[in-house]
């Protein structure tokens, strides 16, 4: 008896996917759950894994493919472990090591991984309980590379270019080849052209749309951030010790955004054809940068949350981003979206909007700077902000108070503790 390994249900707004890597061969056994292949979407990376027990006797989609929902991508004959023997493999797949699987490996490490033929136990984990990251795998590629090198020497009636002994890494908007990190020589001048991937496409194309379809427009302001550093310095520890998670500065712009956005409820609303939908909920996309891109996980009803649990949420989606592994759930929906370049330290910024959202807040990195208090000049710690928002739905004046109600809730925290 055998049975099907089909591609999982799509949500309504994914209509296909692309399948990266396989994790087993054809004839290899495979347990129940146990992970089988990855599919990219323009979201996310999902694993499917084995619905029962069995041999993996064919591999009908190869890596590369895409493919839809319901869509048959293998075929797994039912026996047991001790039933099953070796059989003829249907699809040849890339060797990989056999200690593998006994590691625990993100999509997009395990990719590398089976992509360059690596054995993973003799790449030291710069990760949580030493666990691989993409970086280090990379940096043992590009270690290899650097040793390998071998540069071709020109001719003046084709000159080639650099080309090293390995397979290419395949890149990301975030993953180069070395190509122009090899010695230069006379006459070559190395260049590498790639595919987008899903997402990056995905993001081309909504950050695009946001331009040519919404008048976009961006105030700015600034906030001592002295009070909040203050408050944070004297309770981070015993929070910490009391919630299992150290207290942030987002957790005080998630706050203190809730509240303007009472205030001003056409910033927490959208377009939608010639209607105006104004949300009674409060879902903040918090703008994450990952190795396959920018994503925005939402913190749903994060009005309901109290700092901890906006902290605890954050931490988490930080992980699933690192590791691969955040859902369509964690990413649909949101009413308004902050973004933090200033953890890249960026000074000032026009954040683009994220569609349906009319409203997107960017933080900065935090500076000491003169100002004047009380006729005399005294150093502060100062954030600058800046609110992008769709002029088509949020007046000036709306998005300028909007600020300046944050500003306030941020320069005197106790609006934020007392509800005030």
């Amino acid at each position: 008896m055998s049975i099907e390994v089909l591609v999982p249900n799509l949500p309504e707004s994914v209509s296909d996917a692309t399948l990266i890597n396989w994790q087993k061969k054809a004839g290899d056994f495979v347990n129940k759950n146990e992970h089988l292949v990855d599919l990219e979407t323009d979201k996310v990376v999902l694993e499917v894994t084995a619905t029962e027990s069995g041999v993996l006797s064919q591999i009908l989609k190869e890596n590369g493919t895409i493919v839809t929902s319901g869509e048959v991508l293998a075929i797994i004959q039912l026996k047991s472990a001790e039933e099953s023997t070796p059989i003829e493999p249907i699809v040849n797949q890339t060797p990989v090591h056999k200690n593998d699987d006994d590691i625990p490996l993100s999509p997009s490490v395990r990719r590398l991984i089976h992509e360059n033929n690596l054995d993973p136990t003799q790449i030291n984990g710069s990760g949580k309980s030493g666990r691989l990251t993409k970086a280090d795998v990379l940096e043992h590629l590009n270690q290899s590379e650097t040793s390998t090198v071998t540069v071709q020497t020109p001719v003046a009636e084709s000159p080639k270019i650099v080309t090293a002994s390995h397979t290419p890494i395949q890149a990301t908007e975030t993953t180069f080849s070395n190509a122009t990190d090899v010695p230069r020589t006379a006459g070559i001048r190395p260049e590498q052209r790639v595919p987008m991937t899903r997402l990056r496409a995905k993001v081309a194309e909504r950050l695009l749309q946001a331009q040519q379809n919404a008048a976009m427009l961006t105030t700015f302001n600034e906030v001592n951030m002295q009070s909040v550093i203050d408050l944070r310095n004297q309770y981070k520890d015993r929070f910490d010790k009391k919630h299992g998670v150290k207290l942030g500065f987002m957790s005080f712009f998630v706050k203190a955004s809730i509240e303007a956005l009472k205030h001003f409820p056409a910033i927490n609303a959208s377009i939608d054809g010639s209607d105006i939908i104004y949300h009674g909920y409060y879902d903040l996309g918090i703008a994450v940068s990952t190795p396959r891109g920018l994503i925005v996980p939402v913190l749903h009803d994060a009005d309901q949350l109290d700092f901890a649990g906006i902290e605890k949420s954050i931490a988490n989606y930080g992980e699933k981003a690192r590791s691969g592994t955040l859902s369509y759930e964690d990413l649909q929906g949101g009413t308004f979206t902050i973004t933090n370049g200033g953890v890249f330290g960026s000074m000032l910024s026009t954040p683009i909007l994220n569609p349906p959202q009319c409203a997107i807040l960017g933080m900065h990195a935090i500076k000491e700077r003169p100002v004047v208090e009380n006729g005399q000049i005294v150093i502060r710690p100062i954030m600058y902000l800046a609110l992008s928002y769709d002029h088509r739905l949020v007046d000036g004046r709306e998005a300028v108070q909007f600020l300046v109600t944050i500003k306030e809730c941020l320069e005197s925290p106790a609006h934020l503790l007392l509800n005030i």
